[in-house]
Order: structure tokens, then sequence, then C-alpha cells
């Protein structure tokens, strides 16, 4: 009887099953930044959206401290806008939070934001979650012609709004939801009800803390 010679490779087999098991394969996340004051369910629909049809390993919802816009936005506490979305996203495993604008502090750039997450994450690709409407404002962001270079932006269609742009800009169909953070700051200040508009984990938080009330 021959005996069969089994050969062995112990680098090779490593390398084979690293690739088999995934762990060279980059991960791709998304951003989805912005105030959330409060998060709404139109925010949740649009980040499953994205995440699913570009199968993201995960959405990062990243709340900021102070939004730089000239047309600032009168904001509660950081404090809250992260419990509450802490609260709203719980249900969802692709859903997570990335607080280093908050943790930061001060007026939240993108550039700043990106660079920071590529350094401390360099297996890591990243796409950076837009309304169509934000996707007008493009070259007035900080630093704009570097940041493209260096994440990949995904705008998301919505009605009105032409997906047309000089910028590298991946576009995402998703349903639009007719819901804004203010419209829902103006119902709980009038004592009207925002069932369905957030989560009821989060308008059950409104309620506890007082929220909006003024």
């Amino acid at each position: 009887m021959v005996k069969k010679t089994v050969l062995t490779h112990p680098v090779l087999s490593t390398e084979l099953r690293t690739q088999i098991l995934g762990k060279n394969k980059r991960r791709q996340v998304g951003l989805f930044g912005g105030t959330f004051n409060p998060v709404h369910t139109g925010h949740l629909v649009m980040a499953d959206q994205v995440g699913n049809q570009l199968g993201l390993d995960k959405v990062c919802f990243m709340p900021d401290a102070t939004p730089p816009h000239v047309d600032k936005k009168s904001a509660i506490a950081a404090k809250y806008r992260v419990e509450m979305l802490a609260a709203a996203i719980s249900g969802n495993p692709m859903f997570d939070l990335e607080l280093c604008e908050v943790e930061r502090g001060g007026i939240s750039y993108s550039y700043d934001t990106v660079a920071y997450l590529k350094h401390k994450h360099p297996d890591t690709d990243y796409y950076f979650i837009i309304g169509a409407d934000m996707v007008n404002y493009l070259p007035k962001w900080h630093r704009i012609d570097e940041l493209v270079k260096m994440v990949q932006f995904v705008g998301v269609k919505r009605p009105g709004y032409t997906p047309r742009t000089t910028y590298p800009v991946l576009w995402v169909d998703a349903p639009k939801l007719e819901i804004t953070s203010t419209a829902i700051r103006k119902r709980v200040a009038n004592g009207e009800s925002i069932h369905y508009l957030v989560p009821d984990a989060v308008a059950a938080y409104i309620e506890k803390e007082g929220l909006y009330r003024e």
C-alpha cells in the first residue's frame, strides 16, 4: 500500500485561512452626521436604506457638538441628543454611535472628523451620508477638495432636487418621509402627538426629561 504524501505549508495555510475568514476585508462604514435634535423616523429610514443598499458593515450616527452653519441651530445639550440616539438605534445591529465630534467639542468640521477617523481606523472605508439638499452646499464645505479624496459621499435622492453635482457623489434612492426635527419640537411645545414620528423610546425620553417644552 502506497502512502499518500500530504504537503503542508503553515504560512500559506494561515494566509488562506485569513482570506477565507475575511479578516483582510476592509470594513465599509457609513457616517451619518447631524444635530439630531431630536432623531426621528426619517433619519432611521434613510440610514437603514443606505446601509442595506450599499452593503455596509455599519452606519454610525454622528451627532455634532456645534454645527458649522451660518444659521446656527439652537440645540439642546449633546447629552440628551446622544441618549435619544442610543435609544432610537438599539434595535438595529447595523446601527452604531460615533461620538468623536461631541467628545472633541466646538465647531464640527467634517474634514477634521474624517481625518481623525481614518487615522484611528486605517482598515476602514468611510461613506459620508447626506441628503440631496445638502449636496448643493458641498462647494462651501471646509476643505471640500481634500475631503472628497478621503471619503465617498453618498447622496440620498429626494423630490425637487436634481441628483447632479461636479463632486463624486454616489446616489441612493430611499423613501422620503416629510418629517423634520423642527416640526417635532414645535409639536412637543404645543402639546401635540409625535407618535410614529419618532421611535417610542425617544418619545418616552422626551416626556421623561421634559424636553422642548419651551
